[in-house]
């Protein structure tokens, strides 16, 4: 395939996924999303899945990114470790579907706090591909499982995984605070409030349970989804920022709603903070691996 015309850059995660047409110079061309992630494909039904995206944009190289490298998706792509680059990247793709689609491997991190990255991976090296950050940044990414990512030299050198986004979810759906958690996590009193108790040092665990108590004694329901998410990103920030030197700027990539309650206790711990556009890092990130393949291709 040759990956000096167009090619396909998919972000494939569990509950969705987003396929870009790149021309020769670096433009999207088209684009199409959809909820067809990859809980959503039936069994032996990816082939048919991606054939799908190249009816949609073309028959073009493609490459996929996020869980669709993972032991659920379509096939596994192993993971490499850090210190983890774009050539890194293209050198252990998994190559499907008679060579034209390549899957991009995930990052691990084996030594000390061992951990594991799929999809964010292409982010953060776009971020420094697309120069959207320094390559000696640090980028918090947001999300169901939120990472905490070191670049050093514009690589991966390590990152951290915070499982705050499941939290919540699990304390919003299969908790004895449910009932008070209903409504959608904003910016306010009660949010700001749990960040206060996050920072100062509370006990996670107890400060939760005052969800289920301060509505048993005043008997009114309150905003606890406000109140449970500023305590959980407020742990999650100051974990993470225990490892930023002092004053550091934060690179913030992810979705709008959760960037910006991250933005605030960033903020409010005293740090400056970027908003990075996720598509953006991604497309910089795919166009990083790119010249890679096509080196392969002409060797």
């Amino acid at each position: 395939m040759d990956w000096n015309e167009k090619y396909i850059a998919v972000d494939w995660g569990t509950t969705n996924r987003r396929a870009w047409l790149v021309d020769p110079g670096g433009n999207v061309s088209a684009r199409f999303a959809d909820n067809l992630g990859l809980m959503a494909v039936p069994p032996g039904g990816f082939e048919a899945a991606a054939a799908d995206i190249r009816q949609q944009l073309g028959p073009w190289p493609m490459l996929l990114a996020g869980m669709v490298g993972s032991d659920q998706g379509w096939q596994q792509a192993p993971y490499v470790a850090c210190p983890a680059s774009a050539k890194m990247l293209a050198d252990n793709i998994v190559w499907i579907d008679d060579n034209r689609s390549g899957i991009v491997p995930g990052v691990c991190q084996t030594s000390g706090h061992p951990d594991v990255m799929r999809g964010e991976e292409v982010q953060a090296i776009g971020a420094v591909n697309g120069s959207l950050v320094s390559p000696d940044a640090y980028i918090c990414h947001p999300g169901t499982h939120a990472k905490w990512i070191r670049l050093e030299r514009g690589q991966i050198a390590g990152f951290t995984t915070m499982m705050t986004g499941e939290l919540f979810n699990l304390l919003r759906t299969g908790s004895i605070l449910s009932p008070q958690m209903q409504s959608e996590a904003v910016d306010g009193d009660p949010f700001r409030a749990g960040l206060d108790a996050a920072f100062s040092g509370a006990s996670l665990s107890s400060a939760l349970f005052t969800v289920r108590a301060q509505y048993l004694l005043s008997n009114r329901p309150g905003d606890g989804a406000s109140y449970a998410s500023g305590l959980l990103i407020g742990s999650d920030v100051r974990a993470g920022l225990a490892q930023a030197s002092p004053g550091e700027e934060i690179a913030l990539i992810g979705r709008a709603d959760l960037t910006r309650l991250y933005a605030l206790a960033i903020e409010s711990a005293g740090h400056g903070y970027r908003l990075i556009d996720g598509d953006r890092a991604f497309l910089a990130g795919i166009a990083a691996i790119v010249p890679y393949l096509e080196k392969e291709r002409i060797s």
